[in-house]
């Protein structure tokens, strides 16, 4: 799917899975053109990969996407509000964001010779409870929609799970109290997730534009964590020797499931196979 010298515009370049997937472009002969409202990420960014083009701007303003889409030849939309915790406070901020920005991007490819664009859904739009989970449902029946009035653009939806270590991760928190042996919150040690590598959500990227037919959420088979069993291996990986587990127990916070399902009519994360506390010390 990624073509020779093709262009290819990333917006969210600098975030968690950008660089990965720059680097994955490159690797299949395509150019890159990376758009964030993070400068200082951006002209990392360009210090890693000299060849790339930097864009810096808000997928929510108009004109901004419109000068980034320019001369591309699709579009990897991975920019996105997506902390489920501040979207509930920031309602306006994650709509802005997530479907504003969406809705866009996907204007501008009427107008334009796009060969495809391909969206990052999550999980949290399969049973919405929540802003974020409500975002990202919205965008994907935008791109429903353009589908079906464009013919000419191919649009993909991919659903994540959590990505292991993403932006705003627990697990990133709870590395650094860990291994200073201090106290850990966790919501609800019997709720369910399911995980993968950040490996993998690129992986899954690039499946879908291959495999995928129309823009219906793309996702892959998946198995869970219980979220204290992560906390579990976690410990046993980072914990001091001489230190004890210290656990607060919160509860779960507005917008989240005590298990998630990835497709609507698929199984719930606490109805499929889980990742052994073994395994998962591998994948963290």
């Amino acid at each position: 799917m990624i073509e020779k010298n093709k262009l290819y515009l990333i917006t969210g370049a600098t975030g968690f899975l950008g660089e990965h997937l720059v680097e994955r472009i490159i690797e299949r002969g395509g150019r890159v053109r990376a758009f964030s409202r993070n400068e200082g990420k951006l002209i990392q960014l360009k210090q890693k990969f000299s060849d790339i083009e930097i864009y810096t701007g808000d997928v929510s303003d108009k004109f901004e996407i419109k000068q980034a889409m320019i001369g591309v030849n699709a579009v990897f939309h991975l920019a996105a509000s997506k902390h489920v915790g501040l979207a509930e406070t920031y309602t306006r901020e994650c709509t802005k964001t997530n479907v504003i920005g969406s809705l866009n991007i996907l204007e501008e490819t009427l107008d334009l010779d796009i060969d495809f664009v391909v969206g990052i859904s999550t999980d949290k739009a399969a049973q919405v409870s929540g802003v974020y989970g409500a975002t990202k449902l919205l965008m994907e029946r935008l791109f429903l929609q353009f589908e079906r009035i464009n013919k000419n653009t191919q649009y993909r939806i991919v659903r994540y799970g959590n990505v292991l270590y993403s932006t705003g991760s627990v697990l990133c928190k709870w590395k650094e109290l860990l291994s200073m042996g201090d106290e850990v919150i966790i919501t609800d040690p019997m709720a369910t997730r399911f995980f993968w590598t950040r490996q993998q959500a690129v992986d899954l990227i690039f499946s879908c534009l291959e495999e995928a037919v129309n823009s219906m959420p793309w996702v892959p088979e998946m198995k869970s964590m219980k979220i204290g069993d992560l906390l579990q291996a976690m410990a046993n990986k980072y914990l001091p020797p001489d230190s004890s587990l210290n656990i607060k127990v919160i509860g779960l916070q507005p917008g989240e499931n005590l298990h998630e399902k990835i497709l609507e009519e698929g199984p719930a994360s606490n109805e499929v196979d889980y990742f052994s506390i073994e395994e998962i010390m591998e994948l963290i």
